[in-house]
């Protein structure tokens, strides 16, 4: 996070993240369930980071939106619960790799990380450079001016530890020259 990046404080950030910008898949089209799925544990997380609220309150809120139809369910509930449950177990992991207190970080951010340190532990059938990925596209349509950038090297640092196989696999590729 640059210091150019207002930091979220329960004041300032009553209302619920919108994005600033239409989330895109690669080839243009729509976003996919699982993409929706994610802004919407994202939207969820930062409610409960800053309120504290009981996770099914949550869950039947987000539920409500119109865009939520759109979303991948099994995997909103794997996200928003899973990062509810195992909170302390995430931030664990962060505070490895954040250069503050995890919760000194913005909330969004915070929300942001806790989805992509959750699908790197326990996603094992998404490739951890799509988790990353994800987690980069969130905060460029979410966070602030350049939390993409956090983001992306706080995953990257995390990646190496919960998925250390296959980022070393991934770099023995990248690597071994081509004939």
């Amino acid at each position: 996070m640059t210091e150019s990046q207002p930091k979220d404080t329960p004041q300032s950030s009553a209302k619920k993240p919108t994005s600033k910008r239409p989330a895109r898949r690669a080839g243009g089209g729509a976003p996919s369930g699982r993409r929706r799925a994610r802004e919407a544990a994202v939207q969820g997380l930062y409610q409960w980071l800053l309120t504290g609220d009981d996770a099914g309150v949550i869950d039947a809120h987000i539920r409500e939106q119109d865009e939520f139809s759109k979303a991948d369910a099994v995997h909103f509930d794997a996200l928003l619960h899973g990062c509810i449950t195992l909170a302390a177990a995430l931030d664990a992991v962060l505070a490895k790799h954040v250069d503050r207190k995890t919760t000194e970080l913005s909330p969004i951010e915070h929300a942001i990380l806790m989805v992509g340190s959750y699908e790197l532990a326990h996603c094992l059938d998404i490739p951890y450079k799509v988790a990353i990925n994800e987690s980069v596209e969130l905060a460029k349509s979410f966070g602030g001016t350049d939390g993409h950038k956090y983001v992306n090297g706080v995953l990257d640092r995390a990646a190496a530890e919960l998925r250390s196989a296959e980022v070393q696999a991934m770099q023995n590729t990248r690597s071994t020259p081509r004939s």
